[in-house]
C-alpha cells in the first residue's frame, strides 16, 4: 500500500520566525487580507505557485510589496457557487492557495479539501472560518503612522498578531504590516522620539 505525503515544510516570512512554520497538508485561518500576503509570501518567494479564490478586492500593489511574485500567482475573483470546486482544482496544481469563503464551511466540505492537502502536499490558507486548522492568526491593537489631526498619508501600520493552535494559549507579536517601506517586519523595538515612526494613532 501506498503511504500518505509526509508534511513538508514551507518558506516562512522571517517576520514569523520562532512564531509559526508552515508545512504542507495543513490549513491556517486568517482575519484579514494583510495576514493572508505574509504567510504567502515566504512560499511565493521561495519559488512556489499560489492562487487566490473569491476576493475580488485582493489587489496586486499590497501583495507584491509583501513578497508575493505575481508571475506565478492566479487570482480567480469571482468562482460564484463553484468556489470549493475551483479550490479543489488549485490545490491539485499549486502550492499554495488562498480561498475566501462566501459563508459557513461544512466540516464535511473541509475534511475533503484537508484529505486533498495531504494528497498534492500543498497549503490552504482560508480567509474567513474555516474548521480545524493548524493554526489561526488574528490582527488586533492596530496603529498608523502618518495620520496626523485631520490632515495626512498613512504610510505604515503596526498590529499585534496573535497565532492560536488548537486549545493552547495564543502567542503574540508586534509587526509592522507593513513599515514604511511597505515590508513586512517584527517590531522588536519601539521608535524613539523623532523618529519617522513615531506618531502612532491608535485605531479600534
Amino acid at each position: 500500500m501506498q503511504g500518505r505525503p509526509a508534511s513538508q515544510p514551507l518558506a516562512t516570512h522571517p517576520a514569523f520566525s520562532g512564531l509559526l512554520a508552515l508545512q504542507t497538508g495543513a490549513s491556517y485561518g486568517v482575519d484579514s487580507a494583510s495576514l493572508a500576503m505574509a504567510l504567502m509570501a515566504g512560499p511565493s518567494g521561495d519559488g512556489a505557485w499560489c492562487g487566490v479564490v473569491g476576493s475580488a478586492e485582493f489587489g496586486i500593489e499590497a501583495p507584491a510589496a509583501a513578497g508575493v511574485e505575481l508571475s506565478r500567482t492566479i487570482l480567480v475573483p469571482d468562482p460564484a457557487d463553484q468556489w470549493l470546486d475551483v479550490t479543489s482544482a488549485l490545490i491539485d496544481v499549486l502550492t499554495v492557495v488562498v480561498v475566501k469563503p462566501p459563508g459557513r464551511v461544512s466540516e464535511g466540505a473541509a475534511s475533503r479539501i484537508s484529505a486533498r492537502l495531504r494528497q498534492r502536499g500543498a497549503m490552504l490558507i482560508a480567509w474567513g472560518g474555516w474548521p480545524r486548522c493548524e493554526a489561526r492568526l488574528t490582527m488586533n491593537d492596530i496603529s498608523w503612522v502618518g495620520l496626523g489631526r485631520g490632515h495626512g498619508h498613512l504610510r505604515a501600520r503596526q498590529a499585534t498578531v496573535s497565532v492560536r493552535k488548537g486549545t493552547t494559549p495564543a502567542e503574540r507579536r508586534r509587526l509592522w504590516l507593513p513599515d514604511a517601506d511597505r515590508a513586512i517586519r517584527r517590531v522588536d523595538v519601539e521608535p524613539g522620539v523623532g523618529s519617522a515612526d513615531a506618531s502612532l494613532r491608535r485605531v479600534s
